[in-house]
């Protein structure tokens, strides 16, 4: 018989032994963005949080607002948030000391044929009260409870970034959506200038015609040179009017309720990618920080299942007053004490703890793949749209040489027409060209403030993992752990 406590132990240690979960070892994370042998420009700045302030365009700056402040899907991500939020709390409560009050008053008649018959107690009839306070608490011993309100909220800050990645969404549609509806507008205007030209074309070739100096065809290619001028205005007319629809969908709104827009001259572009964006990236692009919190979240959750391979330890306590009689319920006869530590040890589960393990390990991986995979397609994004910025800034440079050679010699062309050494033909015909370069200047520019736009998306729109909540509607408290920060 003495050797019983030490046997005892020994299965016991052997048991716990049994139960340990297996260590494992993770997918490594990616440390920096691969955008090694992208140009990089070493005076370019990170985008600021409200990065569409730098056109100084206050139409834009009011579009923007408004939308942030009325988007339904900003508003369902605030309560993703606040969800989230919520069940981090809930999850927290769990952990700590519980007490619940408990009253009850019950009337019960007994059996007759009952195992203790009426006729021996003395009565039929009697009333159960019963007054008192519960105690619980689950000692964390292995970290199981605060694992998982680590992951409750883990999620709730992986809900905030996705906020921002969807604000940020947003504000890059308005701006492209606004700066075409100004291209547009722009081109317009060089088309009513090129249809204008037309018209004089044709009515030199009709008077040519007319006098009999050139053939009637000439008249034939001058008219149909102005109709074609004429449905390019139409064209642009209708882009005009999808535009405003597209930029009022995006506000929420109806086209008729878009606020009325005043041209301006199209700003220039001012996005370049930072040299240090390998290494920042990761810590600027709120879709890149949701990743990671859910890495954080299913390495809590590992944590949580490892901890249900070992025991639970738990104390229990009532105090309180019980009493058939109602009237002798306050007395001290009827007082009721119990106290009960517990503990609880699986052995035998049939395999469901390593299961649940492997799942949640498995869920790990999966996260941390998929953290992988965001860095790997937010370098893709961020190149594609670094190179287009430089090839637009590259083509614009040759075209804007080709436009001031049409230039010098419209001025030229314009001068003999002047002097009556030529007449209005020759200059007609260099304003067409001149038009038409314009207009791809214009072209060539709207492109390069669409590729500015998408590269200050593709680096976070002024995002950090410190950032507070973007503007909008039912804004979400932030989630925040003091020196817990989601980057590598």
């Amino acid at each position: 018989m003495s050797r019983s406590p030490a046997l005892l132990s020994t299965l016991l240690a052997a048991l716990l032994a049994g139960c340990a979960a297996p260590p494992s070892r993770p997918p490594p994370l990616r440390m920096q963005a691969p955008l090694a042998g992208v140009p990089a420009d070493r005076a370019a700045a990170w985008p600021a949080t409200d990065w569409w302030t730098r056109y100084r365009d206050p139409q834009l700056d009011r579009l923007v607002s408004q939308a942030l402040a009325n988007s339904p899907s900003l508003a369902a991500a605030a309560a993703r948030v606040r969800g989230a939020e919520a069940l981090a709390g809930a999850q927290a409560a769990l952990g700590g000391a519980r007490l619940d009050a408990n009253a009850q008053v019950a009337r019960q008649r007994l059996s007759e044929n009952g195992l203790i018959p009426p006729r021996f107690l003395g009565f039929t009839w009697y009333t159960q009260s019963d007054l008192g306070v519960q105690f619980r608490y689950d000692f964390d011993f292995w970290g199981k409870r605060r694992a998982e309100t680590e992951s409750a909220l883990d999620q709730a800050r992986a809900a905030l970034a996705e906020r921002h990645a969807a604000a940020l969404v947003l504000s890059s549609a308005v701006t492209a959506a606004y700066f075409g509806w100004q291209a547009d507008h722009a081109l317009l205007a060089e088309a009513r200038r090129l249809q204008a030209i037309a018209v004089d074309q044709q009515r030199i070739a009709d008077a040519r015609v007319a006098q009999g100096t050139v053939p009637a065809d000439s008249a034939d290619q001058a008219a149909a040179q102005t109709a074609a001028t004429r449905q390019r205005v139409s064209e642009f007319e209708g882009a005009l009017a999808q535009d405003r629809a597209g930029l009022a969908a995006l506000l929420g709104i109806a086209p008729a309720d878009l606020p009325a827009l005043q041209p301006r001259a199209l700003p220039q572009p001012i996005a370049g990618l930072p040299a240090d964006a390998g290494l920042d990236l990761i810590a600027r692009r709120p879709d890149i920080a949701a990743s990671r919190w859910r890495v954080e979240a299913a390495g809590a959750q590992v944590k949580a299942a490892r901890a249900d391979f070992y025991p639970d330890i738990s104390l229990g306590a009532l105090a309180g007053l019980s009493s058939i009689r109602t009237a002798q319920l306050l007395k001290s006869g009827s007082r009721v004490f119990d106290v009960a530590p517990a503990v609880h040890l699986p052995i035998f589960d049939g395999g469901l703890l390593k299961a649940r393990y492997g799942y949640s390990q498995a869920q790990l991986d999966a996260a941390i793949e998929a953290y992988n995979q965001s860095v790997i397609d937010a370098a893709h994004e961020v190149a594609r749209s670094a190179i287009d910025v430089q090839r637009l800034a590259a083509e614009r440079r040759e075209q804007a040489a080709q436009l001031a050679a049409i230039e010098h010699l419209y001025a030229n062309a314009r001068a003999r027409a002047r002097r009556g050494l030529t007449d209005a033909g020759p200059e007609l015909a260099i304003a067409t060209q001149l038009a038409a370069q314009r207009s791809s200047a214009l072209a060539l520019q709207a492109q390069a403030l669409a590729a500015d736009i998408a590269l200050t998306k593709a680096l976070g729109g002024g995002y950090r993992t410190d950032a507070p909540p973007p503007p909008g509607p039912a804004t979400a408290a932030s989630v925040s752990t003091p020196g817990k920060d989601p980057t590598p």
